[in-house]
């Protein structure tokens, strides 16, 4: 099929870039397009606002299916027509998207649908404006209601820079239109993330979920941009919020919508403040984030296009997303002045060098070809987007790529990802905890702590006997779970009772490793392990080191579930496993 693609920024780099890999697309075509998107589908010089152009267009070229990246197409009605003339297009309508281009609306339909938001008013005279903002105080927020290019939202200090920039928007009309009415609302605190999902008038199907990083200077300082870099999976966004935020806010916002009658089809964002288990939406965007959209797209592995006429159908019931474990990091360089004045047509250096890096996409934002060179052609200029096994190595490879990019007057932030960061930094105690009935254990041991060691798992090894110090292995147990373990391994030889006495004493899964250290080469321990009373369950793995490496490995995917960084680094060991095989193979083939 001919798909057309709307839009000249990263995420519809990103769109272009996912869309090439499905066997369902002929061509690509992008309005307007980029330097980059140049390079893997044919730029047409139409704005993405222009819809009877893109129209005409469409219809002339046959396109078979349009994608609509921006938002001022969407709120200029673009979808509506297409829809009129018969052409299949992704995207809501006008009428739902108002959830992003009127900020009045979307706070009263919030509040209509008892979906937490911040408390907030309305305004369009600079003078009840103010004497709201005296009657909440300060620091709180002033946003212009319409669409403003991710830069329409002040966070305010004072009650007098408050109503300052009530009198930009209002007075001086620093934001068009977008500012003839301004949105003040209370002051949230917490961490934000961002919750993406498909939505087909009904079914809402999610995305991982991912972090933007808004403030223009490190340390999350400064004015708010489009979005300076961003990370998927957002640690604060674990399966329990993630589950909170599709019954508390995605669905009825679905729900409210069709009731409303506009029947929400495309992409809905929902930008969350989280502050410990209290969750408030900040905003809804109708379309891909942009910088989300580019670790995420790295990360999906299902076919984009299937989705998408899923959507359309109304079928994204038949579903289900296909996602790559590992974390993905963009970063995104700008030009030095941005999000205020800055100047453009400056020649580029290092992308191919960038390029060549493994795991890393180089999705450009704000560029154009100048005399066969790449040029800055905008605020935002590239999304360099990375993936690895973890936030930190995803961080780094992203980085890397970063520092062979250069320009004159290039800017961007060192600190993405820094939230992840300190997550991880949080949760990093022992999550497994090794117990041996005897020091003479240790060598047997040392192949669960090596292994846990080499999947970046955290353990502890302690020696405790069941019979010699039964009240410590019992107070091991007893504590194991209030200092944040999770699994407990526990070898012994003979009678072999540790694992029984430490499962009796704990809810936390505990798995046994029979030692050989008896004339019965291990078996009594084993029999002895298998045999726990009714009631006291123990997971039993073969005697010796290889039955310590299982129970590493066994405790590794139990705590894999819902983490994807560790579920990359156990489908590494898995590759590597085979690898040695192969290698193994090709020896005695050499020999033959």
């Amino acid at each position: 099929m001919k798909v057309l693609v709307i839009g000249s920024g990263g995420r519809e780099h990103a769109l272009v870039w996912k869309l090439s890999q499905s066997e369902k697309v002929r061509s690509i075509c992008c309005a307007p397009g980029n330097a980059g998107i140049k390079k893997m589908a044919s730029c047409v010089r139409i704005s993405s606002n222009d819809v009877e152009g893109l129209l005409e267009f469409a219809k002339k070229e046959n396109v078979d299916l349009t994608i609509v990246g921006p938002e001022d197409a969407l709120a200029a009605g673009i979808v509506d027509r297409f829809e009129e003339k018969g052409l299949r297009i992704f995207g809501p309508s006008t009428a739902a998207a108002e959830l992003e281009s009127s900020k009045v609306f979307c706070k009263n339909f919030l509040e209509k649908y008892n979906i937490p938001t911040a408390a907030y008013k309305s305004f369009d005279k600079p003078g009840a404006a103010k004497k709201y903002i005296e009657k909440i105080g300060a620091p709180c927020v002033v946003k212009a209601a319409g669409l403003a290019a991710g830069k329409g939202v002040i966070i305010c200090q004072t009650e007098d820079e408050a109503k300052e920039t009530v009198d930009q928007m209002l007075k001086e009309n620093a934001f068009g239109d977008a500012g003839s009415t301004v949105v003040i609302e209370e002051f949230l605190t917490g961490e934000e993330a961002s919750f993406i999902a498909f939505v087909d008038g009904e079914t809402v199907l999610p995305l991982p979920s991912s972090q933007d990083h808004k403030a223009v200077f490190e340390g999350d300082r400064g004015p708010n941009t489009g979005g300076m870099g961003a990370y998927s999976p957002a640690p604060i966004m674990d399966e329990g919020m993630s589950m909170r935020v599709m019954n508390e806010v995605m669905l009825p916002t679905v729900r409210g919508m069709a009731e409303e009658g506009r029947p929400f089809k495309g992409m809905l964002y929902a930008g969350m403040m989280i502050d410990g288990d209290r969750i408030n939406v900040l905003e809804f965007n109708c379309r891909f984030g942009d910088p989300e959209c580019q670790p995420l797209l790295m990360r999906l592995q299902t076919d984009l296009v299937e989705i998408v006429e899923k959507a359309i159908d109304g079928k994204l019931n038949e579903v289900e997303l296909e996602i790559d474990p590992r974390p993905a990091v963009c970063v995104v360089m700008a030009s030095e002045g941005y999000p205020g004045n800055y100047i453009t047509g400056k020649p580029v250096t290092g992308l191919v060098n960038a390029a060549k890096l493994r795991d890393v996409m180089i999705f450009h934002a704000g560029t154009a070809i100048e005399n066969r060179r790449t040029v800055t052609s905008g605020g935002r200029v590239f999304g360099v987007t990375a993936m690895d096994t973890s936030v930190n190595k995803a961080i780094e490879r992203a980085y890397k790529a970063v520092d062979k990019i250069r320009w004159k007057g290039c800017y961007y932030r060192r600190d993405i990802g820094h939230r992840a960061v300190s997550h991880l930094k949080k949760n990093c105690g022992p999550l497994v905890g090794v117990v041996m009935g005897s020091d003479s254990d240790l060598p047997v041991m040392r192949a669960a702590t090596d292994f846990l060691d080499s999947v970046g798992i955290k353990n502890e090894i302690r020696i405790s006997s069941a019979h010699r110090t039964p009240e410590q292995a019992a107070e091991y147990a007893r504590t194991a779970a209030q200092r944040g373990l999770k699994i407990i391994i526990a070898g012994a030889g003979m009678a072999a009772h540790l694992a029984g006495v430490l499962a009796a004493h704990t809810t936390l899964p505990v798995i046994g490793v029979p030692i050989d250290a008896s004339s019965l080469n291990g078996l009594d321990a084993l029999l002895s392990t298998v045999q726990m009373p009714p009631g006291i369950p123990v997971g039993t793995m073969g005697i010796g080191k290889a039955g310590a490496k299982n129970a590493a490995v066994f405790a590794a995917r139990i705590l894999a579930t819902g983490n994807p960084e560790l579920t990359a680094a156990l489908e590494q060991h898995s590759r590597d496993m085979a690898a040695q095989v192969e290698a193994k193979n090709q020896a005695l083939l050499a020999e033959g």
